[in-house]
């Protein structure tokens, strides 16, 4: 996998962050969206899989070496970089806000959490309001697939900004 290594790279284009994934193929999927869409992946640690787990590989099939991803100790080590580039959203089920209602830009990160527990409730404590962002489902309903979910917000994103780069 090619490594995602500055700054200016990040405010090129949207940045998807998944805390603590848990599930291979919903990761390798995200590989394998990030790399047709030129968005950057970033892996809060722990995971929960090895990086050259199998079924990781086989959901990114040979997708790997043409995504940007980039494992970070902590959300802490990493939001400080990524709010230099432009807005944070965490996408969660407790969000209020549709993620359709965002004006996105480049350089906008997008936060997801891991697929049995959602995002910690101190991080989106952290949040204004406005940043929590939930996709609409019908009432009662527990969450979607976690790497559906990304590519939606991700295309609804791409769409704002005209699908710059994209053929």
């Amino acid at each position: 996998m090619r490594l995602a290594s500055t700054t200016d790279k990040l405010a090129n284009m949207f940045n998807i962050v998944l805390y603590q994934p848990e599930i291979p193929p919903n990761t390798g999927n995200i590989i394998r969206l990030c790399a047709n869409t030129g968005c950057h992946l970033h892996l809060i640690e722990p995971l929960g899989f090895d990086l050259d787990d199998k079924k990781l590989r086989r959901a990114g099939l040979d997708y790997h070496e043409w995504a940007d991803v980039q494992s970070h100790a902590s959300l802490e080590v990493l939001v400080p970089k990524l709010a230099e580039t432009g807005s944070i959203y965490a996408i969660s089920t407790r969000g209020r806000k549709n993620y359709s209602d965002i004006s996105y830009s480049a350089g906008d990160s997008l936060v997801f959490g891991p697929e049995t527990r959602g995002l910690p409730q101190n991080y989106l404590d952290s949040l204004a309001q406005g940043n929590i962002l939930r996709l609409p489902m019908l009432e009662n309903s527990r969450s979607l697939n976690l790497s559906n979910t990304a590519a939606i917000v991700v295309y609804e994103a791409l769409r704002q900004t005209g699908f710059k780069g994209l053929g």
